[in-house]
């Protein structure tokens, strides 16, 4: 069971989805309500941009060839390199893991809202994060649904998105872990009273 926040932190929420699940809206709609939104998506963002704090490490360990003339990291290059190369998916990951998670830690501590929520897209599959929050909650629509999101979203075919979410936790592994769950498999209208309920009980639990 969640354990009940201290009177002295601050309730801390792991929100994920798979791919296409609508992630991204559901975190909006809750930081419209007041909650502290830190997403490890956009602080990877930005450890591999222009300047990042990954960029020296990366072209250490790649060579200057995986640099852009901008100094951001080239996705499109690492991309092709991790597909051939299992290895050099773990020397990315064990550069950007520590940071991602030093900076997420730091972005938490400075937060500023009613209750913070950690936007996670492996939230399941990394494995520590039931430790450090006190509910999981996971937006969750039928697999076709995000199937046919993400093919018009990102412009892929079905295999490549087959081939994305069979990499990720499965839905109903995701559901075994919830504690909270949103259905997203209408419109943004739909999403309203479900958002509006778990605020309350989040703010209840954060008072």
């Amino acid at each position: 069971m969640p354990q009940h926040p201290s009177p002295h932190l601050p309730l801390l929420i792991g929100l994920t989805g798979g791919i296409g699940s609508g992630k991204s809206l559901v975190a909006d709609m809750f930081a419209e309500r007041g909650a502290a939104l830190i997403d490890t998506d956009v602080i990877a963002h930005a450890l591999t941009a222009p300047g990042g704090l990954a960029i020296p490490a990366i072209e250490a360990a790649f060579g200057e060839d995986f640099i852009t003339p901008q100094g951001a990291m080239d996705r499109d290059r690492m991309r092709a390199l991790v597909f051939q190369e299992p290895s050099a998916r773990q020397r990315l990951e064990a550069i950007l893991h520590p940071m991602i998670r030093e900076q997420t830690e730091l972005a938490g501590h400075q937060a500023q809202g009613s209750y913070r929520i950690f936007v996670v897209p492996l939230l399941i599959e990394s494995g520590q994060w039931r430790q450090r929050v006190s509910r999981i909650l996971v937006v969750d629509c039928p697999e076709q649904l995000q199937i046919d999101r993400v093919m018009r979203r990102n412009n892929l075919s079905e295999p490549q998105v087959r081939a994305i979410m069979a990499a990720q936790a499965s839905r109903q592994e995701r559901l075994d872990a919830a504690d909270d769950v949103i259905v997203n498999d209408g419109d943004k209208s739909s999403l309203v009273p479900q958002v509006e309920h778990l605020h309350a009980l989040y703010m209840e639990l954060a008072a």
